[in-house]
């Protein structure tokens, strides 16, 4: 960012512009945590579910549940071996017992996935909502949602406890679903040009933030044990709260007032909250244009989008930046990391997996300040390359730990690399950069797709990785490795610059179909020379 631009930046930094994007991205707090408070009291949970559903675990048939006669309970008796309700001996109950193992794997399962079917339902709904109410009400209407999904996880010792947190992942789901599309429409277009992109990444860093607190918040000697995990799992209703009340106090965005409403005077008083003193008629002029666009394209739906030659271009980079986001690996660290670092060795893995979520969130934070700097295609190419080169390395270090044991330290710098590099491009700028490839016509209809895009590779990621490297073993990560190869040089022909761009100027990079990303990004660069 050069200095003009940043003087500009620094001016357009409001209070009110601060108090607007912190209050959104809220949203995506909920989603990091939602995503990683699951995992840390696995353990805790499922022996609850045990004792619910009168389920014996097969590593405890020869211990715990056996009394001194050798008998174990019937499903539905007192399941530890009390004095109360019948008991039978092994052999009569060896196939309900056999059987046990797979119910708690297929409840735990469902407990997991169901927060990711939620977000793919809900998140088709996302344009509607966003249009009908606007993008301020929708997000307060919406956060009703994740006050009743945590509030069904948090009451779940008090009822069927599989089934309330079932149900509570589900509706939190449904909530992230929404919010993961509003949060972004709604950033990108109270957001400056000259720092948009730095507020867009600002939803990653609310993610691994609230992933990093699940982790922390999650040890056994905190909430993470038999006594606290329904408060565990419903204590990301408090940011759900204070959302709804901050939202109370954060202006519509402008560009919804003038585009969407034509409410022209709504708007300026809008842009004066949002940039203070600023002439708002440069933005007002801006809108303008992009409303004559939007005008003549008429009302753009989701079908339109896959079969208008316009946007084809445009929603297939959409798709894959959100693809590579979900299938470059990440989601298998997240998920795996614990049991990844115990095959290499680690003493204390789940404190080297809270060491994960420290790197990711720093560098989350740095990329903050890099995005504006180094634009956004740089850092999603250079991100790429260094995933790839990462998981080439973590791969060389899990096959040979066992012929040379300082393999497990390769394994662990290429874990914390691979998170790095992550943070450095493709996990923050998938979430902002399709707000800015599409006009106010498109824009709702295309983050309804590529919101539902992300959380289906989400589902897909979490429920297959895990067979998936049993059968590859330490090949596992040559895969993901392919995968981001191909990323790497998709993006490179054909992911274009949006660093500086209006939407309107955005929009007629795709129009310029004759043109790769690249050659189009060096015709800018190129104009942009001859005008200074």
């Amino acid at each position: 960012m050069d200095k003009k631009s940043k003087m500009q930046a620094e001016k357009h930094l409001t209070g009110t512009l601060v108090l607007s994007v912190f209050t959104a991205v809220l949203g995506f707090f909920q989603y990091g945590y939602s995503l990683g408070v699951i995992n840390a009291p696995q353990k805790v949970i499922e022996a609850h579910y045990s004792r619910v559903l009168g389920i014996v675990p097969l590593d405890r048939h020869a211990t715990d549940a056996a009394g001194e006669d050798g008998t174990v309970p019937i499903p539905g008796t007192e399941p530890w071996g009390t004095t109360e309700g019948t008991l039978a001996s092994p052999a009569d109950t060896s196939e309900d017992l056999a059987a046990s193992p797979h119910v708690l794997t297929m409840y735990w399962s469902l407990s997991v996935s169901m927060f990711a079917v939620g977000g793919m339902v809900s998140s088709f709904t996302v344009g509607w909502i966003g249009d009908r109410l606007g993008r301020v009400k929708a997000m307060l209407v919406v956060n009703v949602l994740s006050i009743t999904g945590n509030l069904l996880m948090g009451l779940a010792k008090f009822g069927p406890s599989h089934m309330l947190i079932i149900a509570g992942r589900a509706v939190t789901g449904l909530y992230c679903g929404l919010s993961s599309g509003l949060v972004p429409m709604y950033v990108s277009e109270v957001s400056p040009t000259a720092l948009r992109g730095a507020l867009g990444t600002l939803h990653q860093l609310a993610i691994v933030t609230g992933i990093l607190i699940s982790q922390v918040l999650g040890l056994d000697f905190l909430l993470g044990n038999d006594e606290m995990w329904p408060l565990l799992l419903g204590l990301s209703g408090v940011a759900a709260l204070l959302q709804f009340f901050l939202l109370l106090l954060c202006p519509e965005s402008p560009r919804y007032l003038y585009i969407k409403l034509g409410k022209v005077e709504e708007a300026k008083k809008s842009l004066k909250r949002l940039r203070g003193n600023c002439d708002p008629m440069k933005e007002i002029a801006e809108m303008e244009k992009e409303k004559q666009e939007a005008a003549s394209e008429k009302k753009v739906s989701i079908r339109q989008l896959f079969t208008s030659s316009k946007y084809r271009q445009a929603v297939i980079v959409a798709l894959m930046v959100q693809i590579s986001q979900q299938f470059s690996g990440i989601n298998a660290i997240f998920y795996y990391s614990t049991n990844i670092f115990e095959r290499a060795g680690v003493d204390q893995p789940v404190y080297a997996t809270i060491g994960v979520g420290v790197v990711n969130t720093v560098f989350t934070v740095i990329s903050v300040f890099l995005v504006e700097k180094a634009g956004r295609r740089s850092l999603f190419l250079a991100g790429l390359m260094g995933m790839l080169i990462s998981a080439m390395a973590m791969t060389v270090g899990l096959v040979l730990l066992s012929q040379f044991t300082w393999m497990s330290y390769v394994s662990m710098v290429a874990i914390f690399l691979f998170v790095i590099f992550f943070e450095v491009g493709p996990g923050p700028i998938p979430w902002f950069i399709v707000a800015e490839l599409f006009s106010q016509g498109p824009r709702p209809a295309a983050i309804a797709v590529a919101g539902f895009c992300n959380w289906a590779c989400n589902f897909i990621v979490g429920m297959c990785f895990q067979y998936i490297a049993d059968l590859c073993g330490p090949y596992v990560f040559v895969i993901f490795a392919a995968l981001l190869l191909v990323f790497f040089l998709f993006a490179y022909f054909k992911v274009p610059e949006t660093k500086g761009k209006s939407f309107e100027e955005i929009a007629a990079v795709f129009r310029r179909k004759k043109f790769p990303a690249k050659a189009m990004i060096e015709l800018e660069d190129l104009r942009g020379s001859e005008e200074a």
